[in-house]
């Protein structure tokens, strides 16, 4: 071929080239010019054009399938720049960001007579009942007395427990039974040793509960759940669990928007007032003696009934080796003299009960599987029925309903990649790709969503509850800030009688290729909650990581990890007949 005809030949390709793409920058991380950051670790992540080249200050830096591109930064006090460069067929864009990085100032020590900061433990406004204690810590000038309500003393604590920095003052105050403030904020006074005066109001109100406010909250709506405690991160509260509606709580406090209740002489709990109503001063809080039990079962459900004289709040467990569901019930003092055990009962072996101390009333179901396939727990009036499910007769894939659940969608679009990729989208095509591959088995699918629209978490759990899957598979991406580090396949579950499935999920998972990021258990996310059907939350990948990222946007990865998943879900359905 003549050197002319190969010219020709390479400047129609460049001129191909042109035609589709042109240089291009498009950065995720960080999204604006001039940023001021506390760390010295940082990224820029962002995408190209994916013939494009990228260099930052004059170094090149890869540039993946996808277009997308990273680059870590290790940055020096002060101000530094870089400037972004994307080069094709020599032609060339450049975009410069700025980032700000200061060294924290040491704390310093006050040196005037003043209060700088107050803490109170529980954060937060407080409703409080005699005997509760509000802690406080408060940083202001050393060697002076500082002193909160009736003239409680917080003392300076040592050096060697402060990290060096002295006048930082302890102390708790005990609500007395005369105490009668209302939504009142404390003031701390400090005296220094010259006699001079600061004083400081806390940030939140405080208050004793007043014998004329109603001292009962009952449960209401369909997913009214109690808490453990009031640790709190973007899954919300360590959840006990869910209660059915109408049940009344002894309220002992309030800590912000949650109800401080009692639920036995040694056991409180936390519960938020939206899914509760304050009843009328004089309401009784629940206590009963148990009554007539019965044991049976239909076509799909064992039941257990137990009489009782008023609705109590209840918590449920599942243990394994060997399989048995155990439930406490709050205010249940035993009179049961007998339990009537139906032969039509298929799941359950027996059934017993203890009374652990007087308020505390437990029941256990030993089943005869050793898989734990979901149970129920609500009233029918005052009796109380724990629904289990039965082992499904015929563990087919045609034979049962499988909910799948694209996680996200509209508003809510999760976490995203270098290449603007979301996690909703890439969520629904690997759940439709699912939806597909059970449905070739004959399986009943329930779908969360089907197209790109918002679905909120408790209408998610409502449904399935209406529609009795058999189980579900929930379909996510993690992400993390690391684009080259960070990465890899796991399964969530909350319960330990649904281990298995996302076990067996994250082992076919694993097959891929791809990174062990664990199967994770107790893990706090509303879609695990339920306790009608076995559940797994599968986090197929990480979005966030650049090669993994090029993994899932290709729609044949996205076939394989719903392949992977059906698998997972064979090898549970095969492990459940052992």
């Amino acid at each position: 071929m003549k050197k002319s005809t190969l010219l020709i030949l390479s400047f129609c390709g460049l001129l191909k080239v042109s035609a589709q793409e042109n240089p291009v920058i498009r950065l995720v991380n960080p999204l604006k010019a001039d940023n001021s950051v506390p760390s010295s670790k940082q990224f820029i992540i962002g995408s190209t054009c994916k013939s494009c080249t990228v260099n930052i200050n004059a170094q090149p830096v890869k540039v993946y399938s996808t277009g997308a591109f990273a680059l870590e930064l290790n940055l020096t006090p002060g101000d530094t720049s870089f400037v972004i460069t994307s080069s094709l067929g020599g032609r060339s864009v450049s975009k410069t960001i700025t980032f700000s990085y200061r060294l924290p100032l040491p704390a310093d020590t006050v040196k005037t007579v003043s209060i700088a900061t107050i803490q109170t433990f529980p954060e937060g406004n407080l409703v409080l009942m005699p005997g509760d204690a509000i802690r406080f810590k408060v940083k202001g000038l050393p060697k002076s007395t500082v002193t909160v309500l009736n003239n409680t003393v917080l003392y300076e604590m040592p050096v060697s427990q402060t990290g060096g920095m002295p006048g930082i003052y302890q102390g708790e105050y005990i609500v007395r039974p005369t105490d009668a403030f209302s939504a009142t904020k404390m003031t701390v006074t400090l005296v220094a040793s010259d006699g001079q005066r600061a004083t400081k109001e806390t940030g939140s109100t405080f208050a004793v509960m007043s014998s004329l406010a109603s001292d009962v909250a009952v449960t209401k709506g369909r997913l009214a759940h109690l808490e453990y405690g009031l640790g709190d991160d973007r899954l919300g509260g360590a959840k006990i669990g869910y209660l059915d509606s109408l049940i009344p709580l002894r309220i002992i406090g309030k800590v912000g928007t949650d109800y401080k209740v009692k639920l036995a002489e040694n056991r409180a709990a936390y519960i938020p007032d939206d899914v509760i109503t304050l009843a009328p001063k004089g309401t009784f809080a629940g206590s009963s003696l148990t009554g007539q039990w019965r044991v049976y079962g239909d076509s799909a459900y064992d039941y257990v009934n137990i009489g009782l004289g008023s609705r109590l709040p209840y918590q449920s467990m599942q243990l394994v080796d060997p399989s048995r569901i155990v439930v406490d019930i709050f205010g249940a003092t035993n009179n049961t003299n007998w339990i009537t055990q139906l032969q039509n009962a298929k799941e359950i072996a027996n059934v017993d009960y203890e009374q652990l101390q007087d308020d505390i009333f437990r029941v256990t179901i030993q089943l005869k599987h050793h898989q734990h396939w979901g149970h129920q727990i609500y009233y029918k009036g005052n009796l109380l029925v724990i629904k289990i499910k039965q082992q499904p007769a015929n563990l087919s894939l045609k034979n049962l309903t499988i909910a799948v659940d694209a996680g996200h969608g509209g508003s809510n679009t999760g976490a995203g990649g270098a290449t603007g990729s979301s996690e909703k989208s890439l969520a629904l095509l690997v759940s439709l790709k699912l939806q597909k591959a059970l449905q070739n088995e004959g399986t009943k699918v329930l779908m969360t969503r089907t197209t790109e629209k918002f679905v909120d978490n408790k209408e998610r759990i409502l449904l399935y509850r209406d529609n009795a899957p058999d189980l579900l598979v929930s379909i996510h991406l993690n992400s993390a800030a690391d684009p080259f580090n960070a990465g890899g396949t796991s399964s969530l579950y909350r319960y330990i009688g649904f281990r298995p499935l996302s076990f067996y999920i994250n082992k076919r998972m694993l097959e891929l290729g791809l990174k062990e990021y664990g199967n994770i258990g107790s893990f706090n996310f509303m879609l695990n909650s339920p306790t009608e059907y076995p559940n797994a939350l599968v986090e197929t990948l990480f979005i966030s990581n650049l090669e993994e990222e090029a993994l899932i946007l290709d729609d044949g990865f996205q076939q394989k990890i719903a392949d992977k998943i059906l698998l997972g879900i064979k090898d549970f359905l095969a492990a459940a007949k052992d």
